[in-house]
């Protein structure tokens, strides 16, 4: 990685929530190559959540509206991050990144598109989805924890923070495009198309890729094979309580924030009796504070352990008055400071644990990272669909957001209990831990003078 010892430590002292006053909100955009990335990242991300959206409704028309089958293809879609996320950061470490991203990318957009022609064709089966769920999984679990390790490569450590948070920003405000828009597609034509609209948008993120200059990635060396890699980065997560607590906090969280989707989508067709449209509606308002909360953090330089709490708290307290409104218009105004309070708990933990991890160790690091983002889902979306099925959507999504105020509080327990064991002291902020790790890794002892 081109950045400087010097640069480094000038980051890691500033203070924890600063304000960024050196180049604005968007100033990762300065760099070409991720102008490429995020200008390709908007176009395959529409057309990723019209798909979602389309997947969804698809699953509902197929199974007359139930939600265990909803509930199961959201899990088989996380279900391989669980068994095979690691292996996917670990590559991550060993091979070039952006030939692995454009790999998968197109892999992606072939599968989008075999589906859109099965529903076209009229021969698609609530099994197909299933199929096609799983698969995507799979690519997830390389693509995923790839994508998220090669943004440092294109802004450097300097504008990572930035370039994190622009990249919740673009991914919301393709949610609040892609459902809407998705809504009254399918009202007009079904869902068959869309998958076929999201297959093409593939190849804007692909061309992205292929035209960055390559002189001016910071690639740093590629980690040789060997054996005991994934345990490694296991122990090295384990062994830093400023790594352990946003990872446990998005482990908890996840659950219920992976499935959310799933809780709108049962809560605006069986509580307030909606259509296609009005769902896609309830998605974007979720989207809509996600968006916001995005853009905020993008103002932000260093991440902050007081942000990453009480976003954690505040999406739980706000799903469960989600489960308490009266009527459609209140759950939509309820979802804008739910989504608002769950990208803050996702960025903030992002930023955290990208730049807390060394070089060497970014890959597998994403890759668990992912994996406890992800791998709650085939936790929560059955919960959510069984708990909506013998008790209702209202009692599911009250559930699930008290057990989200829950996992907050036995994250800082088990927190604090690694951190005591080692002789750390706690809480743990981000930036102190980052002096120290520098510290330890320039000391005379440890440069070998």
């Amino acid at each position: 990685m081109e950045v400087s010892e010097s640069v480094a430590e000038e980051a890691a002292a500033e203070p924890v929530g600063a304000v960024a006053t050196r180049g604005g909100m968007f100033r990762s955009l300065r760099s070409y190559n991720y102008r490429l990335f995020a200008a390709g990242g908007v176009v395959s991300n529409v057309g990723t959540w019209m798909q979602r959206t389309a997947q969804d409704w698809l699953v509902l028309s197929l199974t007359g509206g139930s939600g265990t089958a909803l509930g199961v293809t959201v899990a088989l879609q996380f279900l391989p991050v669980m068994v095979f996320g690691l292996w996917g950061g670990m590559l991550a470490d060993r091979y070039p990144k952006r030939r692995l991203l454009v790999v998968a990318e197109s892999l992606m957009g072939l599968l989008a598109l075999a589906m859109g022609v099965l529903i076209v064709s009229g021969a698609v089966q609530v099994w197909h989805v299933f199929v096609m769920a799983f698969l995507l999984g799979l690519l997830a679990c390389v693509e995923v924890p790839t994508r998220q390790a090669f943004v440092v490569e294109m802004v450097g450590q300097d504008d990572l923070s930035n370039a994190i948070a622009l990249n919740s920003s673009t991914f919301n405000l393709a949610r609040v495009v892609g459902p809407a828009l998705a809504g009254v597609l399918i009202y007009w034509m079904g869902t068959g198309p869309i998958f076929m609209v999201n297959a093409v948008s593939f190849g804007a993120v692909i061309a992205g890729l292929l035209l960055m200059r390559k002189s001016e990635l910071r690639t740093p060396a590629r980690v040789p094979r060997a054996k005991g890699q994934l345990r490694e980065g296991l122990r090295y997560v384990g062994g830093r309580p400023d790594l352990l607590l946003p990872m446990l906090i998005v482990a908890f969280v996840a659950v219920f924030a992976q499935s959310f989707s799933t809780a709108i989508a049962l809560m605006a067709t069986n509580v307030y009796n909606a259509g296609s449209s009005a769902f896609g509606i309830a998605s974007s308002a979720l989207a809509i504070g996600a968006l916001g909360g995005a853009l905020l953090a993008a103002r932000r330089i260093k991440p902050s352990r007081r942000f990453l709490l009480l976003g954690a708290a505040f999406f739980g307290i706000f799903q469960m008055m989600a489960a308490l409104a009266p009527g459609y218009i209140t759950f939509l105004v309820l979802l804008v400071p739910a989504g608002m309070a769950m990208i803050t708990v996702n960025t903030t933990a992002n930023a955290t644990v990208q730049m807390g991890a060394s070089h060497e160790m970014r890959g597998r690091v994403m890759g668990i990272y992912v994996l406890v983002f992800t791998g709650g889902a085939p936790i929560g979306a059955p919960l959510v669909g069984w708990l909506s099925e013998i008790a209702g959507p209202r009692i599911a999504v009250m559930a699930t957001g008290a057990l989200s105020l829950v996992g907050v509080v036995l994250a800082l327990l088990i927190t604090r209990m690694v951190a005591k064991r080692k002789g750390l002291a706690v809480p743990i902020r981000p930036a102190r831990a980052a002096r120290r790790v520098f510290r330890r890794t320039t000391a005379p002892d440890a440069l070998g003078r």
